[in-house]
């Protein structure tokens, strides 16, 4: 906290933190929307299901797994530390992606 002298009046201010940066992927027509990403450490990526059947959005080394989304339906994951993140849809299987963490 900053604290500022005015007179006899102390007063407080929080800094401000800038939010988390987050991402956006759609899920449609059979793909996500982006396939390959490159984010920094600390970003919520989230995934809608764009599509008209369900979905899933799952990690090949099981670190996050989506329950089947529906249309419209959300799933978010913060990634925290540094790597490559290979995913894919356990229901279709060919369905493939890939975020880099820097």
């Amino acid at each position: 906290a900053v604290v500022a002298r005015f007179g006899s009046t102390i007063q407080a201010r929080q800094a401000v933190q800038p939010p988390p940066p987050a991402v956006a992927i759609d899920i449609d027509n059979f793909r996500f929307g982006v396939v390959s990403l490159d984010i920094a450490a600390g970003t919520t990526v989230t995934w809608t299901n764009r599509d008209d059947i369900p979905h899933t959005v799952a990690s090949a080394t099981k670190i996050f797994k989506a329950p089947p989304l529906d249309t419209g339906e959300t799933f978010s994951y913060t990634f925290k530390d540094g790597g490559s993140f290979e995913y894919f849809c356990s229901m279709h299987p060919r369905m493939t992606g890939r975020i880099v963490v820097r």
